[in-house]
């Protein structure tokens, strides 16, 4: 099975789909399964994409974009003090959440992690 994330004019994701292994040539996955999703769907803005992001750094999901210079998918930034880190395409909290037991969630107002509830 392959993934494919279907964008919009703008390159967002607005839809991720499957395409069965049958429908593609499995030597140029990419190239078949967008030849295969044209004749569908009557458009080719789509790209692969793989859950074990072997390829575009990170599984699109519908909301993401795609950046064409990076070739990565990248999620909607999730609170504004988070930074970019340009190797993973993924944000980041300016500090690094705890770790043990206890589940933390990001308090943007103090820019910190705090226990969640």
């Amino acid at each position: 099975m392959a993934h494919f994330a279907e964008l919009n004019e703008e390159n967002i994701v607005t839809n991720v789909v499957v395409v069965n292994n049958d429908s593609i040539d499995q030597s140029n996955e990419e190239e078949t399964g967008i030849a295969f999703l044209l004749q569908i769907t009557g458009h080719d803005r789509w790209k692969q994409t793989s859950y074990n992001s072997s390829i575009r750094k990170n599984y699109a999901g519908i909301g993401y974009s795609y950046d064409a210079v990076r070739d990565a998918f990248v999620e909607p930034k999730p609170y504004e003090s988070w930074v970019f880190n340009e190797d993973t395409c993924q944000w980041n909290a300016p500090v690094g959440q705890p770790t043990g037991p206890t589940i933390y969630v990001w308090n943007e107002a103090t820019t910190s992690w705090i226990e969640g509830q």
